[in-house]
């Protein structure tokens, strides 16, 4: 029996007992390789002795200290650490427990900094079809994730979409890359125009998509085009990183990649590697000087925000990424499962792409591979790789919708930053072992 109010109350889970490194383990003592990292959460893996132990220092001398009334020395350490290399001038960071938090204080900063500079007229946000931003209602609004929007769109607020950069269905055949991110910039571009530039507050964009499309990184010279539009209108450029930042694609922040930076990031997940909750929010220090030299405060805040404890956490996870060089092995591992991903999957008829960057790596699936084809929505295919693979002592993100929040599936991974070469082989023969199996029950 559970009194807790599970995510799906029907579903018997298993319980965790302990973690080791990539693994997890129940009650039972089974053994699974986290190949998601649970939701691309938990870059050091399980039980890291460093992040444990700064965790048990911390706790001796201060777990948390509201910061309405003082701050304390693990957030002012890991905000410089953080400020210190970020991209652009993202030097100033807002603490918070999670990415909806996050996204949420990146919107409501936005419409504040407008107000302060005189355009109280800027209340709009653009972003993009199959996007996810979060689930409290403000992040839920600008996202494109259908399904997850669809009970609560009486009680969102207004949004625009545009299209996602999503290569393997959208380009045209006869479209280099660099023009389609140009024809997807145009389109962004059209909407500022048709809605009236001087109405748009920001343009919100995951720099590579996560949970609703699995992993689509964007096409060479994309967001350089983007930044350009942004630019010439005064329309703010907001880069969620909350699944693929801190490290996740091979760079600390993931637009490094693409050569720009943004007004204002969010960032989660792996901040704090899944050992506390934590996340933040970058502004520029155009946006922070604006707000300290008007009204002098951001109209927003939440109880655990700067929380001691979770600050000290997540300063020794971003220590170990830089001091063990984690970063080269994102790139090493993830060239060797990307490579490992096409030997095993490239030629399958039922798997249309295989994407992503880094350690953070998508497979859609489809019916036909020719036609790109989905599977019918009603098959669950995701649903049942998800229990196939748990049965074969694997974790993994499958997801559905991935088209057009009804059609489509495909599966995510991102594992921990420190799976070793070995454990590549072990993720990919589990993985095929659940979609075989998946596959046979919906022929």
């Amino acid at each position: 029996m559970t009194h807790i109010f599970h995510r799906n109350p029907a579903a018997e889970l298993p319980v965790a007992a302990g973690g080791e490194g990539c693994y997890l383990i129940d009650t039972d003592g089974k053994r699974y390789l986290d190949a998601s990292g649970g939701a691309a959460v938990s870059c050091l893996g399980h039980g890291h002795p460093r992040v444990v132990e700064a965790i048990k220092r911390q706790a001796d001398t201060l777990a948390f200290a509201h910061s309405a009334f003082l701050t304390s020395e693990p957030a002012e350490q890991l905000a410089e650490y953080l400020a210190r290399k970020a991209p652009g001038d993202l030097d100033w960071v807002y603490f918070v427990s999670g990415g909806s938090e996050a996204v949420e204080a990146a919107l409501k900063l936005a419409r504040q900094y407008f107000l302060e500079i005189g355009q109280p007229q800027r209340t709009r946000f653009i972003a993009r079809r199959q996007s996810y931003h979060g689930n409290t209602l403000g992040a839920l609004s600008i996202g494109g994730n259908v399904w997850r929007r669809e009970p609560y769109r009486p009680l969102l607020m207004e949004s625009h979409h545009v299209a996602p950069c999503y290569p393997y269905r959208e380009q045209r055949a006869d479209e280099t890359p660099e023009a389609y991110g140009e024809r997807l910039a145009s389109e962004l571009e059209d909407m500022l125009q048709d809605l009236g530039p001087e109405t748009v507050i920001a343009f919100v964009a995951e720099t590579v998509v996560g949970a609703t499309a699995g992993a689509l990184a964007p096409v060479p010279g994309y967001f350089k085009r983007v930044r350009e539009v942004c630019d010439r209108y005064g329309v703010l450029l907001i880069l969620d990183e909350v699944m693929c930042g801190m490290g996740r694609t091979g760079t600390l922040f993931a637009c490094e990649q693409d050569g720009v930076a943004p007004d204002l990031l969010a960032t989660a997940k792996g901040l704090g590697g899944g050992y506390v909750p934590i996340g933040a929010m970058f502004a520029s220090d155009r946006i922070y000087q604006t707000i300290r030299a008007g009204s002098g405060a951001f109209q927003h805040g939440h109880t655990y925000m700067g929380h001691a404890l979770a600050c000290a956490a997540s300063l020794a996870v971003q220590q170990t990424i830089e001091d063990d060089d984690l970063l080269s092995a994102v790139h090493a591992r993830g060239e060797e499962l990307q490579a490992a991903l096409t030997e095993r999957f490239g030629t399958h008829p039922n798997i249309g792409d295989i994407r992503g960057r880094g350690l953070f790596r998508g497979l859609e699936l489809v019916a036909d591979r020719d036609s790109k084809r989905p599977f019918e929505a009603d098959t669950k295919l995701h649903a049942r790789i998800k229990s196939e693979a748990m049965e074969r002592g694997l974790i993994c993100y499958p997801g559905h919708g991935t088209i057009d929040g009804q059609q489509g599936h495909h599966v995510l991974l991102a594992p921990p930053f420190i799976l070793e070469s070995s454990q590549v082989g072990e993720l990919v023969d589990k993985l095929s072992g659940a979609v075989e199996a998946a596959l046979a029950a919906v022929r």
